[in-house]
């Protein structure tokens, strides 16, 4: 079990202490509530903007890496469709260079055109990069647009297109940082050889003048539920043809979640899976597959993709897919299989909690998401799915109008 303490500033951030006295660091975790899916659809991709944006400079420090850098830090932040992250692990004699880089850039980021044109290109680069010139790179693009008609979560965290971020305005930008970036939408986590008391002087000090700002009242329009399977074509120059199908799942803290999770692990994770082992190994219908989910607040999508296998057609390889997943409806799964993936997670909470860092990061999401105690709760969450509970979830998962299906088909010579 963690343990953690807590307390609030009076202007609305959060803070969390995790005391561990067996190590010389110490994390500061700062978790803003905002991603993509709070953007306007005319300005999406500001939040992970805002990302490389924090690390521009702000007020009292023209450059952020090199005080850190010489206090022996290490630092990064990622930004998802629900929350963006910034993360410090430091030797603990320097822990108030964490709270001084912090707490200045909260305060206000040193907004200029040069800092906005600079942080543009390296996005709009990155963008070019991994979504428009690398193979398969505007699946999630695609498949998005597939599955979701309505919610926010219809585009990626990069942004709908280029020129959405290649035109966002310093205006923009400002209106999106004091709209979010505020004590009262953050949440602040400490964890290392740290007493509550450290953490309350230094949080108070370097935080505590900070204007709270307004809360945000989170009011996004939900999606519907789909009644309708829904199948898109797309043909690009790529080595393999592909096969992206999602469903829609319910949100993060839904028991059902937790079932969906075990449905991935058993479906698609890993070469012992159902999928690997029927797919791959036996009918060689692909050379690679996994099934995975979104992990999204709100409803997300549970999803399987591969790489069909040369000599296979895509439709064969579709088939199978949908084979496997009849087969699943109808047969259920075994004790054996539910136990071996309950091992697999619980090794894997096991595993994350053996770090400083991944602890003060995972504190601060289960605050964030209502309460930092969630966190011991998780493994009996899963502990609790039946074979049958489970069974209900594949089931109205898999039913009949919930799936979505991009075949990405390679482009063949004339």
């Amino acid at each position: 079990m963690l343990k953690f303490e807590r307390f609030t500033l009076e202007n609305g951030l959060r803070v969390l202490v995790h005391h561990d006295d067996a190590t010389p660091m110490v994390a500061v975790n700062l978790l803003y509530d905002v991603g993509a899916r709070d953007e306007d659809a005319a300005r999406t991709g500001f939040a992970h903007l805002f990302e490389h944006l924090m690390f521009g400079g702000s007020v009292n420090i023209p450059e952020y890496d090199e005080p850190l850098q010489m206090a022996g830090g290490e630092n990064n932040a990622y930004t998802t469709n629900d929350i963006t992250n910034y993360y410090i692990q430091l030797p603990l004699q320097n822990i108030e260079t964490a709270f001084w880089l912090e707490s200045d850039r909260m305060l206000s980021l040193a907004f200029s055109e040069k800092s906005l044109d600079v942080q543009r290109k390296v996005v709009c680069e990155e963008f070019k990069e991994h979504y428009l010139n690398k193979p398969y790179g505007n699946a999630w693009h695609l498949l998005r647009k597939i599955a979701y008609t309505t919610h926010p979560y219809k585009w990626p965290t990069i942004g709908e297109n280029l020129e959405q971020i290649e035109t966002a305005q310093l205006e923009d930008v400002k209106a999106f940082f004091y709209k979010h970036y505020r004590p009262v939408n953050a949440v602040l986590c400490v964890a290392g050889n740290v007493t509550t008391e450290q953490v309350k002087t230094l949080a108070e000090k370097w935080f505590g003048d900070i204007p709270s700002g307004e809360r945000y009242e989170r009011r996004l329009p939900a999606e519907p539920r789909q009644e309708e399977d829904r199948t898109e074509n797309i043909t690009a120059d790529v080595p393999l043809d592909a096969v992206y199908k999602a469903w829609h799942i319910a949100g993060r803290l839904a028991p059902s979640y937790y079932a969906a999770d075990l449905i991935t692990e058993i479906m698609g994770s890993g070469h012992s899976s159902r999928l690997y082992q029927r797919l791959v190994k036996e009918e060689q219908l692909f050379s690679s597959i996994s099934c995975y989910h979104t992990g999204s607040l709100d409803p997300g999508l549970l999803v399987i993709e591969g790489k069909v296998r040369d000599g296979k057609t895509i439709e064969e390889a579709n088939e199978g897919i949908e084979r496997e997943i009849t087969r699943l409806l109808q047969e259920g799964v075994t004790e054996a299989e539910l136990a071996k993936s309950k091992n697999k997670i619980e090794s894997m909470i096991a595993f994350e909690d053996m770090s400083l860092l991944n602890r003060a990061n995972n504190l601060a999401f289960y605050e964030l998401i209502g309460d930092a105690a969630f966190i011991n709760d998780e493994w009996g969450k899963y502990s609790a799915v039946t074979a049958a509970s489970l069974m209900e979830t594949a089931k109205d998962t898999f039913r009949k109008g919930n799936a979505n299906t991009l075949l990405y088909r390679k482009k063949h010579a004339e």
